[in-house]
């Protein structure tokens, strides 16, 4: 299957320090992998309701929720580019990631399925120097990864605040030269024995 790679840009901002790291990472990739960049702030998807036991869920009416979960259904590989905002996702990212509880019971999407063995990533920048920081940002998206039997590629972090900080961070571009190139191991919840 030819990888595509889904950029989920998460910031209120364009062109800010996460989504700067995550195009310099994007460059390794080979030409014949697909991307498609979709930036959250310019599709805002409508507040979102949880209606799973209130009967079926239809197939979205929005533009934008389609457009997601159709972008989404179609890649390989999803990159979750959110900076660190209160310690953890962008509220952007997290609404993104709650419409997934919805796809999970759209007719036809087969969306659990579909999902399992794909791979998630995450690149993030955070102000603080410590990336322990960061922790509950990753712990959000490797346990999203778990609960849909994905791959998690881990995050691929760095520093900065003001605009066109995160490019002074040798450490993170470093990172990003070899970030897509890693082996993905199947998320596993951090309760699970990984003897097994």
């Amino acid at each position: 299957m030819t990888r595509r790679f889904l950029f989920v840009l998460g910031s209120a901002r364009a062109e800010g320090n996460t989504e700067l790291l995550a195009r310099r990472a994007a460059e390794q990739l080979p030409p014949d992998v697909e991307q498609q960049w979709i930036r959250l702030a310019e599709h805002p998807l409508p507040d979102f309701v949880d209606i799973r036991h209130d009967g079926p869920v239809q197939p979205p009416s929005d533009d934008n929720v389609r457009r997601l979960l159709d972008a989404t259904l179609r890649a390989t590989d999803i990159v979750i580019a959110s900076p660190v905002y209160w310690y953890s996702l962008s509220g952007l990212t997290k609404r993104y990631l709650d419409y997934w509880s919805d796809w999970l019971r759209v007719p036809g999407a087969d969306f659990r399925a579909t999902m399992a063995g794909r791979t998630l990533w995450g690149v993030s920048v955070l102000a603080d120097e410590e990336e322990v920081v960061a922790d509950p940002l990753t712990g959000t998206l490797n346990n999203s990864a778990a609960y849909l039997k994905m791959r998690f590629g881990g995050v691929l972090l760095g520093n900065g605040s003001a605009r066109g900080d995160v490019l002074k961070d040798t450490r993170a571009l470093a990172r990003a030269k070899t970030f897509f190139g890693r082996d993905a191991a199947l998320a596993r919840f951090p309760y699970e024995d990984t003897a097994a």
